[in-house]
């Protein structure tokens, strides 16, 4: 059968590897990236996660593929999620990981009945484990966030793994810099935004910002445009408000403030970090956390919302339904996408293939999507006002239960 298989892949002009693809049978889209989407697949080994990269969107840079893949094979840490395999087609690369199941960092904390300092000061030091074992192997990752932070199962004592590779670099030296700009807005460290040139500090600036926000609920940095969020990470020190801070240990905002250091070369590195204190959870106080994070995910969902519709259209911009043999694996399947832009996303594929512009059809989809979007705002911001008014709920109800 696999030699049948490959003969009839050579016979369509298919790579060698290519044959690997009929092991798996893809399933739902997991979310979308600037070069392909992630889907969830059954194979030989059961449920993976399949990242698949359209190739005519990295040409040119075909390199980054193959670095991705590099280092994807040499790392094995229980907190990074594992390489399973990979083939390619004409059209597409497909890199094969571990489908981490138990959720994002916060939505997980948020299906807690509690969450305290002790348990952040445990969670960042998964992370941090994770981190360090990519900085002795000159390693960045450039893109820590906690929508990058899973865990692998369902499970109470789950693992938390880190994921998505796409920008993680490989350094010629311990000391080697990079100069594209690389990571998500709010994260990024203030040499990546300066375009300065930057190394293994920018994860732990993330580091910082994450385990922050994990302990109040709110970022330490909210400038919307990057002028002022250059400007407020570089010249205004790391504000820990009474209000939310008061019953967080000082070793925990010591150790923030350890990160959060403009300079690089003040920054404490992973392997100075994982000797703090504060993550032997001894002086990390009992207070619950949860409202806080409760609330921050209110938020999150209202930019969530927005997303999807961005997720949407950037699946039908990238042409996941191009007229070609291995059209099925690449056809959207959204987590319950609003059904105007669900339909106008479909249909606005039609003749895109052909590279002769968008059709007078095409033209009046792109309408629709455009008087989707607004109404999916309006329906989010509905939302969120529910959602505040159902968090201060919960937030008074906790209160009461304290």
């Amino acid at each position: 059968m696999g030699l049948v298989t490959s003969m009839l892949s050579r016979l369509h002009g298919q790579p060698e590897s290519y044959e690997k693809k009929s092991k798996y049978r893809f399933g739902r889209t997991l979310g979308a990236g600037t070069y392909g989407i992630v889907r969830e697949a059954d194979g030989p080994t059961g449920l993976v996660a399949i990242k698949v990269i359209l190739k005519k969107n990295v040409k040119g840079n075909e390199q980054m593929v193959y670095d991705e893949l590099q280092l994807l094979q040499n790392l094995q840490h229980p907190h990074i999620v594992r390489f399973v395999d990979w083939f390619e087609s004409r059209d597409k690369y497909y890199i094969v990981t571990e489908l981490a199941t138990g959720g994002e960092l916060f939505d997980r904390i948020c299906e807690q009945g509690k969450f305290t300092e002790k348990d952040a000061s445990q969670t960042i030091k998964q992370v941090l484990s994770a981190v360090d074992y990519l900085h002795q192997k000159n390693v960045v990752h450039r893109d820590l966030k906690p929508e990058n932070l899973l865990y692998l199962t369902k499970a109470a004592d789950s693992d938390l793994v880190l994921a998505d590779f796409g920008i993680a670099k490989m350094l010629d030296s311990s000391d080697n810099v990079l100069t594209t700009m690389a990571g998500s807005f709010g994260y990024a460290a203030p040499e990546v935004m300066l375009k300065m040139g930057h190394g293994k500090p920018v994860d732990m600036w993330s580091l910082g910002v994450i385990t922050y926000t994990l302990l109040c609920g709110y970022s330490p940095f909210r400038s919307e445009n990057l002028q002022d969020l250059v400007e407020e990470c570089t010249s205004t020190r790391v504000v820990f408000h009474e209000r939310y801070w008061k019953d967080v240990s000082e070793d925990a905002k010591d150790f923030i403030l350890g990160l959060l250091q403009p300079n690089p070369d003040d920054r404490w590195t992973s392997s100075q970090t994982l000797h703090h204190k504060w993550l032997s959870g001894e002086t990390a106080t009992e207070h619950n956390l949860l409202p806080e994070i409760k609330a921050y995910m209110a938020k999150a969902r209202l930019r969530r919302g927005i997303e999807l519709v961005k997720l949407t259209n950037r699946i039908d911009a990238l042409k996941m339904q191009e007229d070609d043999p291995e059209n099925s694996d690449m056809q959207a399947d959204t987590a319950s996408p609003p059904s105007a832009i669900a339909t106008t996303a479909s249909s606005q594929s039609d003749g895109a293939a052909s590279g002769s512009g968008p059709s007078e059809k095409t033209k009046q989809n792109l309408e629709k999507v455009k008087g989707a979007i607004f109404r999916e705002v309006v329906l989010a911001k509905v939302r969120e006002m529910r959602q505040q008014e159902e968090m201060r709920k919960e937030v008074e109800e906790a209160n009461k239960q304290s």
